[in-house]
């Protein structure tokens, strides 16, 4: 999959191509459908399947502090588009400016002249443009005029609710592991690169792969049983997402300490499944105290595991 990094670097090979706009925030099952959707459209029209995702999302620019956490890194969501088989993605860096932009001249400037789109596949609450002004009846109007068409897809629905990424984010918050996995469709998880961290856990008897987050997740903090994998391998373990308020630290973090596990991770990538809740995070009155409960920590997920793989 080849990622273009702004509208800037789009090029004349660029044209011809079949689309979808969102921000596919967590790659649910309602993104999963729309995805196939535009591959079925691709094959026919023997064109590239194209996806156009903003870096920060329109509601992080506007909202800034009160905006909904992320349910996926930027890492994991390409990957996950990757997966689905999308062969291009438009990564473009949404500001005020752009956000200023008129429906018309967004599809006259860049789906037309940039893009060249011959079909687009969005969600059922697509909206675009200034004022969030432009909805798919414009959207297929203008198609009209330009040469291309366009439909919208409902999203799936799962137990009864409809597959959406705010739902996601609801049972993340919970956290309701169980019914984020039917929006999913597989275990939530998240992926990032290993990062060097202050070796506090190594300090304390249990050493812990570093993820940073840069954008505040939506998962609930606190510590789960987890299951890593890595290059085709797949490790047992226990994790703690949150600010660490033992250290007083303002990043947020995603520490999991792998059973059995010596060697070192550093720089590779890692994709941490959540699949037991087991606690808050929560500050201790010393790191003595902090020990001892890592090390339950670790005993309670192990026994979750053990008893989830022989259940």
């Amino acid at each position: 999959m080849e990622l273009i990094r702004g509208l800037h670097n789009l090029r004349d090979r660029h044209r011809g191509c079949v689309l979808s706009i969102g921000n596919f925030d967590g790659f649910h099952r309602g993104h999963q459908a729309l995805v196939a959707r535009l591959r079925e459209h691709a094959q026919r029209l023997q064109l590239p399947a194209v996806v156009q995702v903003f870096e920060p999302t329109p509601r992080e620019v506007f909202a800034k502090e009160q905006a909904p956490g992320r349910v996926a890194t930027l890492r994991g969501k390409l990957a996950a588009l990757d997966a689905a088989g999308v062969d291009r993605v438009l990564c473009v860096r949404f500001g005020r400016k752009f956000a200023a932009m008129p429906a018309e001249h967004f599809v006259d400037e860049v789906l037309v002249k940039k893009l060249g789109v011959k079909a687009m596949v969005v969600g059922d609450d697509f909206r675009f443009g200034a004022g969030r002004g432009g909805d798919l009846a414009l959207l297929q109007r203008l198609g009209a005029k330009h040469g291309f068409v366009a439909e919208s897809l409902p999203m799936v629905a799962s137990e009864g609710l409809r597959a959406s990424s705010s739902a996601l984010r609801e049972a993340l918050a919970q956290p309701d592991l169980a019914r984020a996995s039917g929006l999913l469709g597989r275990p939530y998880s998240l992926l990032g690169r290993v990062r060097r961290g202050q070796q506090l856990g190594r300090q304390l008897g249990m050493p812990t792969l570093n993820i940073h987050l840069h954008k505040k997740p939506a998962l609930h903090f606190g510590v789960y049983a987890v299951r890593v994998s890595c290059e085709g391998r797949e490790w047992d373990g226990v994790a703690n997402i949150g600010i660490r308020p033992m250290i007083a630290s303002r990043d947020c973090v995603l520490e999991a300490h792998l059973f059995g596990v010596s060697e070192q991770l550093y720089g590779k990538v890692i994709d941490v499944s959540f699949l037991k809740f087991l606690r808050d995070e929560a500050k201790f009155d010393s790191l003595d105290a902090l020990a001892v409960q890592m090390k339950q920590d670790g005993a309670d997920a192990r026994a979750w595991l053990a008893g989830a793989r022989h259940g």
